[in-house]
């Protein structure tokens, strides 16, 4: 038996249980992980509260680092005692759990495992974003809202690595000054000032060439109204609530607009392609053009506390559970 959270039902924080579960030995194709890191993601509280479906009763999280303390029939990916870690398989929110091993990426040296459990999925989100959804080049100016969050400050380190010009959006004052220390040269306060007047007036009437928007349904239309003709908008979360059906027609009329609503799970689908993105990660972190900010660790029992925090704005950067 081992300890995790598990929910039985969809909800808030409270429905987060910590209980005994069964883990079993690995099948084939499959490792047991001995779990020493896990990471926290709003992806978690739309498990917990049912935007996302699961099969009931769940193991909610989807990024952790460990050992691999098991492998089954036909592993070749993993060995007894490798430091491994994986991004974007729910079931994270456990002491031990089991997992099919082709997801599993093997840790450096250099990258210890809290570090992964706070960067693999936040950090591969921020470079199948800026590297693949649409490539940011020198020169281009680009929005990313909820800056001084966990991929937010990811992402504006990693554009500014680029040469963009990083726009961000955030909270607070605190919030705004964590940005601009992470690479967000124009950290701009919702509460205070009306985000597409401020990037108009950066941009000179320009716009932006890519809207990288995590919040959804309360800077949806606002982030359409920042980009330049023929931009993109990126809408990759719903912090804030999904956002409301739209007509292409809207697209047309906003300047040629492109619409993606993309996600980790396919950009990395291929192991070629996680092998991938989790190198050019450990790359930019290893060069010191990225570093990852655990801002606040929790007991993995007390997972609900976590949720509570990071729902009411009240974490930064990265967060780790810990078993």
């Amino acid at each position: 038996m081992a300890k995790a959270i598990r929910i039985h039902a969809t909800g808030g924080p409270e429905v987060l249980r910590w209980e005994d579960v069964e883990v079993g030995r690995p099948g084939p194709g499959e490792a047991l992980v001995c779990q020493l890191a896990i990471g926290l993601n709003y992806l978690d509280t739309y498990h917990r509260s049912g935007l996302y479906p699961l099969q009931l009763p769940a193991v909610i999280g989807s990024e952790a680092a460990g050992v691999v303390g098991a492998v089954g029939d036909g592993v070749t990916e993993v060995k007894v005692g490798d430091r491994v870690a994986y991004a974007g398989v729910v079931g994270a929110y456990a002491e031990v759990r089991l997992i099919r091993a082709d997801r599993l990426v093997p840790l450096p040296p250099g990258i210890d495992d809290r570090t992964a459990a706070a960067a693999m999925l936040k950090g591969m989100t921020a470079q199948y974003l800026l590297r693949r959804t649409c490539p940011v080049a020198a020169g281009d100016a680009v929005l990313i809202h909820a800056a001084a969050g966990g991929v937010g400050l990811i992402a504006c380190q990693w554009a500014k690595h680029l040469g963009a010009t990083v726009i961000g959006t955030v909270s607070t004052d605190a919030k705004a000054e964590l940005a601009r220390a992470h690479g967000c040269e124009f950290p701009i306060v919702t509460g205070r000032e009306e985000f597409v007047a401020r990037v108009k007036e950066i941009t000179g009437g320009r716009g932006v060439r890519v809207v990288y928007d995590a919040v959804g349904r309360d800077t949806w239309d606002g982030s359409l109204d920042c980009l330049q003709p023929l931009g993109m908008m990126v809408s990759y979360g719903n912090a804030s609530g999904p956002v409301p059906p739209i007509s292409p027609l809207v697209l047309s009329a906003k300047g040629s607009i492109f619409l993606t609503r993309p996600s980790l799970m396919t950009y990395t689908a291929k192991r070629t392609d996680l092998l991938a993105s989790a190198a050019e990660l450990f790359a930019v972190i290893a060069s010191g053009a990225v570093k990852i900010e655990i801002n606040q660790t929790y007991p993995l029992a007390e997972a609900a506390r976590a949720h509570r925090d990071l729902e009411a704005r009240r974490t930064t950067g990265s967060t780790v559970l810990l078993p």
